[in-house]
């Protein structure tokens, strides 16, 4: 009898091709968020690497824009003494930070530290973006606030009432979770900024994160500290010294909110990905994908 016709040998699988085990879908989606993470670590990078000049001016200009999210608050505030619409309408100094590319202190909590998880940077480099812009956005917000109650001085009693909400609210739970929630909004704004190319959507997202910062009067170290120098400015009833007394605790708790509920978990996801740092994450398998 004649022998039996050895098998076919296997086709080597392509390396366009995932393997047989993997649904393409799952590779879709990783290659995806690959995409994102070095998208991120890119802007991140060149956002810790700008010069001085730059930085000040962003920083500043942040400010300014900002400003013009609260004006839209008061006016609507005033006219339907709804502060859910006028959260809404605060989302109009989020647009204006995103299109003209400004930068904001606690937008600097995602994209600068993945930057620096990929060694595109370093700790020095993002404490300095840090310092830099928080001192330049509370300069841009005052001359701002200063302008915006100069031109409408009936917006004082608002203002004086707005602030009173944050620097006499008391140190306890729920101060806590209002500047954990600040911190973790704005975090998640950024997130969602990187997560797509549209400016529609980024513009949308600007709204809906106007809308549940100041809508909720939710504590946020930089955007609340505009309405206090306005209320300091307007009629003096709230001093800068309450607002220190009530910026020192919500520095830190946006911090929190922001790096450990969005960024430490958008890091722990990238630390699989084969762009980023460290030993193989394939104990030494080669990588599967192209």
């Amino acid at each position: 009898m004649p022998a039996n016709p050895p098998p076919p040998a296997e086709e080597p699988a392509s390396p366009d091709q995932p393997p047989p085990d993997v649904e393409p879908e799952s590779v879709e989606v990783e290659d995806e968020i690959a995409d994102e993470f070095r998208d991120a670590v890119g802007e991140g990078a060149e956002r810790l690497h700008r010069g001085w000049r730059s930085l000040l001016a962003t920083g500043f200009f942040g400010g300014l824009e900002i400003g013009l999210g609260i004006l839209a608050y008061l006016a609507v505030r005033t006219a339907t003494g709804s502060e859910l619409l006028a959260g809404l309408a605060f989302g109009i100094g989020l647009v204006a930070l995103l299109l003209a590319h400004s930068e904001l202190f606690t937008e600097d909590f995602l994209i600068p530290v993945m930057a620096v998880f990929a060694k595109r940077g370093t700790v020095t480099d993002l404490l300095r973006l840090w310092g830099v812009t928080f001192v330049t956005n509370l300069a841009g917000g005052w001359v701002s606030m200063y302008m915006i109650t100069s031109a409408f001085p009936e917006f004082g009693p608002l203002l004086t009432e707005i602030a009173q909400h944050f620097v006499e609210a008391p140190l306890d739970l729920r101060a806590v979770a209002l500047s954990l929630l600040g911190g973790l909004v704005i975090t998640v704004l950024t997130r969602m900024h990187q997560g797509t190319d549209s400016d529609g959507v980024r513009v949308f997202a600007s709204m809906i994160a106007g809308f549940l910062l100041a809508g909720l009067g939710l504590f946020h170290s930089v955007l609340d500290s505009f309405f206090i120098f306005g209320a300091i400015q307007a009629e003096g009833h709230v001093s800068y010294l309450a607002w220190v007394q009530w910026l020192w605790y919500v520095i830190p708790l946006n911090l929190l909110g922001g790096l450990v509920f969005v960024t430490a978990m958008r890091m722990l996801r990238a630390s699989e990905m084969d762009e980023a740092p460290g030993p193989s994450k394939n104990d030494g398998e080669p990588s599967r994908r192209p």
